[in-house]
């Protein structure tokens, strides 16, 4: 069965840091580009940042700018999203899906999504 799964989210307190974990199975992941995505209630989902096939491009949202970052473990057919300096903004339920081409992570057009976890950043 193809499928994304998230994993790392919970209640933080701001300022704190958060792991975000997006595993593959029944697929490689090397042979696609990762966006992580956020929808918080009543908004819009939008991008967080984008990690290419092999890792060596990234991109962030000016929201999350360095705060975030994205890396990728192909061999444990894994992306990772570290999260740090969490403000009560980035609450949200956050996504991975897959990729072809930056172009369609622009688009929001992804292949496969994972089903997401929650992040909430609160005192």
């Amino acid at each position: 069965q193809v499928q994304l799964v998230e994993s790392g989210g919970g209640l933080v307190q701001p300022g704190g840091s958060l792991r975000l974990s997006c595993a593959a199975s029944g697929f490689a992941l090397d042979s696609y580009a990762i966006g992580w995505f956020r929808q918080a209630p009543g908004k819009e989902r939008e991008g967080v940042s984008y990690i290419s096939r092999g890792g060596s491009t990234t991109s962030y949202a000016e929201s999350v700018k360095g705060r975030f970052t994205a890396s990728r473990d192909n061999a444990k057919n894994t992306v990772y999203l570290q999260m740090n300096s969490l403000k009560s903004e980035d609450t949200a339920v956050y996504y991975c899906a897959t990729f072809y081409t930056y172009t369609e992570y622009v688009r929001g057009s992804a292949k496969t999504w994972g089903q997401g976890t929650q992040v909430t950043v609160s005192s």
